[in-house]
């Protein structure tokens, strides 16, 4: 055997290191892809953040923008001020000069004492008649100007002439002070209306439109035997101070107080005045002990002119973060529904103790949310809800859930109303709608508000109201008119026109024979539609309106009957709370319990107690006796 076939092994390969071949790129094209990817994703995140800095700058500019316009706007009126003291101190300091040097003239030639008077002198320069009587000399102190220049046999005729000359120009620079004081007043006015709308987080329904006067709206004739009176050296309470806040009583003799007069109307109502006689025209301090009744905080005044029969006590104060928009109580008068910035709360009457917040986890989160509207179900078991977002939300109470919303509004909501049996709820927004819900098929009918006259084409619904029989809806708008309704068939039955600006509030009396209705024309009306149970037939008459109520200083923002229909209430911008007699339109008492406008009132169904929701980020539970005997 040879070797060859002994040692047959086969060849031994390689096993060194691989080799560097086609599988290497692969790698390197792997690196290179994740480092694209961490760059592209780098990139992404500086574009994001890019995007927000620039929303943030944008927000910052807005800011700045709006910042710079009140600061020129500030400037400006800064400039006018200065301009118009500028003016009137050299107006001044003119007629300061004319009269010391007429003062001057005058002492140069009185005689005397005990030497006869001069004769008259002629000639440029002469100073006047010497020698005049007192009564000339103070006529001659009140007139600026220079005296006549020559006297001759007509020198007092020519003087005469001259004072009925200067009379006629001060009387005409009068006026034109007048006008101009007229005007700034205005132009403050409107600026200080514009400032609180910024300022109150809640705008209240819409900006208005000042409104042009009308002649349907009838007048209260004066009580038999009562005469107006003004009152001279009662300082008035500043609208800026807190209730209770006054100047120190005046040392002027104290006059009988003068409260606003209402009774039946007829007639036209006269022009709105601020200088009507009203509750805060009276120092609080001036007040007789029996006629008034204060706390830190609040105070209540009555009226003088009638018999005492009310008292008014605070019960609870319930604190809010925002503006309390709206209040009402639950039907069987245990508990308190406010409504503010995106919640809506539930108290406790008697204890005040907070038993239930309701919010909408589900609504963006940014932005105000103001809940307009809140109202209990009959049976206490739902609490309804309207707000800014155009949405009707149904609150199951005791699971703090959202039962139904209802969709349709396409502006935000500002009134809702159940029906008394549960079944219908009744919604006003600023689109120019009202609509009735089916609280169980979820189904609407839609009242629109097609008026070709409509004042500024502006019928925006502030306030609505089921009639106690819920066959009749009342709504209150924009364009000063309150609509009446056919629940069934949804046809407009009447429109009450004589309010001369936009009626924000209004309510069926227990009775449903009338309604109230509140208005920014500082009144409120009683209307008498007790004509519409019968069916509204061609040629009727429309439903009357029979008593104004005068005497609140601003808008009247919400009205209130009470379930035995005795008294009406209204709150205003004026912050005052108002108890009228329901049957007489006379004011009992005025009370003044917040810092700011009161925006929402409601009554208790089964007590004597009220509830009020300010823009001072309070709601307030009082109490008041209708059987107070001040002896």
């Amino acid at each position: 055997m040879s070797s060859g076939t002994i040692y047959n092994h086969r060849s031994l390969q390689p096993s060194g290191p691989p080799a560097s071949g086609p599988s290497q790129p692969h790698g390197t094209h792997g690196r290179i892809n994740e480092s694209f990817d961490l760059i592209k994703q780098e990139f992404d995140n500086l574009v994001t953040d890019l995007n927000v800095m620039r929303q943030q700058r944008d927000e910052y500019e807005t800011k700045m923008s709006s910042q710079v316009n009140e600061l020129n706007i500030i400037r400006q009126s800064l400039y006018e001020l200065e301009t118009q003291h500028t003016k009137i101190r050299t107006q001044y300091e003119e007629e300061l000069s004319r009269v010391r040097a007429e003062l001057h003239a005058l002492r140069q030639n009185i005689p005397a004492t005990g030497g006869p008077p001069p004769h008259p002198i002629v000639g440029p320069g002469s100073a006047g008649p010497a020698g005049s009587s007192a009564s000339g000399l103070r006529e001659n102190l009140l007139i600026s100007g220079p005296l006549p220049s020559s006297y001759g046999s007509d020198a007092f005729y020519g003087r005469d002439r001259d004072l009925r000359d200067r009379e006629r120009m001060l009387e005409r620079d009068r006026e034109r002070d007048r006008d101009r004081d007229r005007d700034r007043e205005n132009r403050d006015r409107e600026r200080d209306r514009d400032r609180e709308r910024t300022l109150d987080q809640r705008d209240p329904k819409r900006p208005k439109i000042e409104r042009m006067k009308d002649h349907f709206s009838p007048q209260m004739p004066p009580i038999p035997g009562q005469t107006p009176k003004s009152l001279p050296g009662l300082a008035a309470i500043s609208p800026g101070a807190g209730p209770g806040a006054s100047s120190p009583p005046s040392q002027t003799s104290l006059q009988p107080l003068s409260f606003p007069t209402s009774g039946p109307s007829s007639g036209a109502l006269p022009p709105m005045s601020d200088q009507a006689p009203s509750f805060l025209d009276l120092d609080i301090h001036s007040i007789p002990p029996e006629l008034k009744k204060e706390a830190n905080d609040w105070f209540a005044v009555f009226n003088p002119k009638i018999e005492r029969t009310l008292d008014i006590s605070l019960v609870h104060t319930l604190m809010h973060a925002t503006v309390v928009c709206c209040v009402q109580f639950s039907a069987d008068g245990k508990y308190l529904a406010t409504g503010c910035n995106r919640t809506a709360q539930i108290y406790d009457v008697k204890t005040g103790q907070k038993t239930c917040v309701l919010v909408d986890d589900a609504a963006g989160k940014t932005g105000d949310l103001y809940i307009r509207s809140v109202r209990f179900s009959p049976d206490g078991k739902y609490l309804a809800t309207g707000a800014e977002d155009k949405q009707i939300r149904i609150w199951d109470i005791a699971k703090k859930r959202i039962r139904n919303v209802f969709d349709g509004h396409q502006q935000e909501i500002y009134s809702l109303d159940f029906s008394h049996d549960g079944r219908l709820i009744v919604s006003g927004s600023g689109d120019k709608t009202a609509r009735i819900w089916d609280m169980n098929g979820g189904t609407s009918k839609v009242l629109t508000i097609t008026d070709t006259d409509s004042l500024n084409n502006d019928a925006g619904v502030t306030s609505v109201a089921i009639s106690p029989n819920g066959q009749l809806v009342a709504a209150g708008s924009l364009d000063t008119v309150v609509r009446i309704w056919d629940v069934a068939t949804g046809n407009l039955v009447e429109r009450l026109r004589g309010h001369r600006d936009s009626v924000y509030s209004v309510v069926f009396t227990p009775d449903g024979k009338g309604i109230v209705s509140g208005s920014l024309d500082r009144t409120l009306k009683y209307w008498d539609v007790s004509g519409l149970a019968k069916g509204k037939q061609e040629g009727d008459k429309p439903s009357p309106c029979t008593m104004n109520f005068n005497g609140h200083k601003d808008y009247v923002l919400s009205v209130a009957v009470s379930h035995d229909g005795q008294w009406v209430v209204s709150g205003s911008k004026d912050r005052g709370v108002q108890f009228w007699d329901s049957r007489t339109a006379i004011m009992h008492c005025m009370l003044q319990g917040h810092k700011n406008s009161v925006i929402s009132i409601d009554l208790n169904p089964t007590g004597n107690l009220l509830a009020t929701g300010s823009g001072d980020n309070l709601a307030r539970i009082w109490s008041y006796n209708t059987n107070y005997n001040s002896i």
